[in-house]
């Protein structure tokens, strides 16, 4: 049985509310822009999954201490300063249906809010001595932008193996969520250890989950009814996700070439798209995907 948000929630909504609190807290700047800027990134928060992630790694750990709240911050803070790079780097004028930073502001100050955002987390842990939860946050981000460009350069070639996606998801969407498991055992263990049982296990826990979520949103792409993000959006983005990779796997040399020629020449034809989005579940790669997803 699937269980909800709230029930998953619910041994540490107490720990989340403070935690909004000390966030909000955390976000205010004398500077009048930054300030309103920072408002609004308050406001448009999502499902607030990673720290969600952090308090309950902790809890399953140890006790959660204020370690655990500037954890927990500290991921947001990175987080947030990465989206928000995003939009610029990717042109979006939106984000989870509200205006992005750079829509609303310009280039230059998004990039600069982003900038002042990493700067925050970077002083929030310094300034306390969490260097162990700095560590595994700056090597999170580190990843996430390698798995960025490795998908980058494979997508001009349209060459993703198996093997390949893997990585490319394992260091852009798995690699945050492994870092919040990691954060939060990390703060609850004795004098704040980067590395140790606990942290190993909470680690591989968090990437394991992070890879399963990212095939999961792959699939949302060939779905029946749009859920968060429109159908087809990672064909006309040339993106390379499991089920296409397995569909072409297991296709014949001149359908293979059809299918690539579409994704590279007209992946902005709805038409042509709904032609490969057919030949995908025609394959059985969402069967695939699902499989390997669970």
């Amino acid at each position: 049985m699937a269980l909800s948000l709230k029930e998953i929630k619910s041994p540490i909504a107490s720990e989340m509310e403070e935690f909004e609190k000390k966030f909000r807290k955390s976000m205010k700047t004398k500077v009048l822009l930054l300030d309103k800027i920072m408002s609004y990134i308050v406001k448009r928060k999502g499902k607030q999954m990673r720290p969600m992630f952090v308090f309950l790694s902790a809890g399953t750990c140890g006790n959660i201490s204020e370690a655990t709240y500037r954890g927990a911050s500290l991921i947001e803070l990175l987080h947030t300063a990465t989206l928000v790079h995003d939009d610029v780097v990717d042109d979006a004028n939106y984000r989870r249906g509200f205006f992005s930073i750079n829509a609303l502001w310009k280039n230059k100050i998004a990039v600069l809010v982003g900038d002042y955002l990493l700067s925050r987390g970077l002083l929030l842990s310094v300034d306390n001595g969490d260097y162990n939860l700095l560590k595994i946050v700056s090597s999170a981000v580190k990843e996430m932008s390698e798995g960025e460009l490795l998908q980058i350069e494979k997508a001009r070639n349209l060459d993703i193996t198996e093997d390949i996606y893997y990585e490319i998801i394992r260091q852009k969407t798995a690699s945050l969520i492994a870092s919040c498991c990691a954060v939060g055992a990390s703060s609850v263990s004795q004098n704040g250890e980067e590395e140790n049982d606990s942290v190993d296990r909470m680690r591989s826990f968090g990437e394991k989950v992070g890879m399963a979520f990212q095939i999961k949103d792959d699939l949302f792409d060939y779905g029946e009814s749009e859920i968060g993000k429109p159908l087809g959006i990672d064909i006309k983005e040339k993106k390379m996700t499991l089920p296409l990779i397995k569909a072409l796997q297991s296709a014949g040399w001149l359908e293979k070439k059809r299918i690539i020629n579409i994704i590279r020449n007209h992946s902005h034809n709805n038409k042509k798209v709904a032609e490969v989005i057919a030949f995908v579940k025609k394959s059985g790669g969402l069967d695939y995907a699902t499989d390997v997803m669970n």
